[in-house]
């Protein structure tokens, strides 16, 4: 073979050689670039954001093939989910609660999904469960408690509620805390703040099996008359003109209550802002004993994700104790698994000092029956409850 045709075929060679290692570069390149983008759907405050944000970055760094693009809905979140999923354009991954998970498992939006029964409170999986499949892992639990101002307790030397309270007790404490500047117990007109009043009579809005309303019943209607007396019979409670346009919250810090009915997202509020001594305590007991409801959010995959796996490891990253502790660490959450609850980050001795009240009342939690339908249910009776509060 003569010398040209050597370099010629020699050269062929290198460029072949050049060429192909070129591909393999790019290739890896490419690999490294594209990443899988999931969609995650949330509301929550500016304070749950930062809380959150985080925890997503963690997850990307750890899952470089994987992007999270974090939808955050403040505002009429489940209006603008139904739209997302009624135009195609769905989240992989949506925070739902137990409230309106029934409407988009019944309408096939969501995937079934499974959890480790140990791990979680079982009030919470069956708040997030629909005709006996679960569809989310829940985050949270949450439950009402009295928030109760202990100075204007010791101010007027009234001892300290007890776990075993009744309604009785509970009207007796009320009108010894009020007075011209202060009213004993907080009245708001929305279900979930007064359903513990029916609930502990034996009563509800829907029966266990979601086959009728039980409103009317004499069960309901004795723990929903006892509510409206503290406000119309008793003037316990601040009527809508009394409070203006301050919310209970805001009350409670200024002292204008003594009591307030409430929950654990309250917490992280009351740690900066509140400049009095305050705890909390169970609610008290009505006929069938201190029964509030039990209900729950977690994070659902939706049916038409086209990044199932994904979607799935971005849940398990954020239902990791790990992550579950940097929740409860804010006070913001009662934390859903059950190690997270009892560990130093919920129970951190910050207020309130008796924080294990939010753990012992699930034992006696209920979850709320909720059908496809509550919601409409629930907003034709505000008007009736309107009516009978006013």
């Amino acid at each position: 073979m003569r010398l040209a045709d050597c370099v010629k075929l020699c050269m062929k060679k290198l460029l072949c050689i050049f060429a192909l290692t070129s591909l393999i570069i790019l290739a890896g390149c490419t690999s490294k670039s594209t990443k899988t983008v999931v969609t995650f759907a949330s509301w929550g405050s500016k304070s749950e954001v930062d809380i959150l944000k985080p925890i997503l970055s963690d997850f990307e760094k750890q899952n470089p093939t994987i992007k999270v693009e974090f939808m955050h809905i403040p505002q009429n979140y489940f209006q603008k989910i139904h739209l997302l999923y009624a135009s195609n354009t769905a989240p992989d991954v949506i925070f739902i609660n137990n409230l309106n998970l029934p409407v988009f498992a019944n309408a096939n939006c969501l995937d079934k999904i499974s959890a480790d029964k140990n791990i979680y409170y079982p009030q919470a999986l069956s708040a997030l469960s629909y005709r006996g499949n679960l569809y989310a892992i829940p985050r949270d639990v949450s439950n009402l408690v009295v928030f109760y101002n202990k100075d204007l307790f010791d101010k007027k030397g009234i001892p300290y509620p007890n776990k075993n309270w009744t309604f009785n007790d509970f009207l007796k404490t009320a009108q010894l805390l009020t007075d011209k500047n202060t009213f004993g117990v907080s009245f708001e007109e929305n279900s979930y703040f007064f359903l513990p009043y029916l609930m502990s009579e034996g009563g509800g809005i829907l029966s266990d099996n979601l086959t009728s309303q039980i409103i009317n019943s004499p069960q309901s209607q004795k723990g929903l008359n006892f509510y409206t007396d503290l406000r119309k019979k008793y003037h316990v409670a601040p009527r809508n003109d009394e409070s203006a346009s301050a919310t209970m919250a805001q009350m409670f810090l200024q002292q204008q209550l003594g009591m307030q009915v409430s929950g654990r997202w309250l917490v992280p509020k009351y740690r900066t802002d509140a400049k009095f001594r305050w705890d909390v305590i169970n609610f008290p007991k009505g006929d069938k004993g201190s029964i509030v409801q039990m209900d729950a959010s977690g994070w659902a995959i939706s049916k038409s994700s086209k990044h199932k796996l994904e979607a799935k490891k971005l849940i398990d990253f954020l239902a990791s104790k790990d992550s579950s502790e940097k929740f409860a660490k804010s006070g913001l959450i009662v934390p859903a698994r059950i190690d997270s609850s009892n560990s130093k980050a919920f129970l951190d001795g910050k207020a309130p000092e008796n924080a294990k009240v939010f753990l012992d009342v699930i034992k006696t939690s209920k979850p709320t029956p909720v059908s496809v339908d509550y919601n409409e249910i629930t907003d034709k009776l505000a008007k009736i409850f309107e009516i009978k509060f006013n």
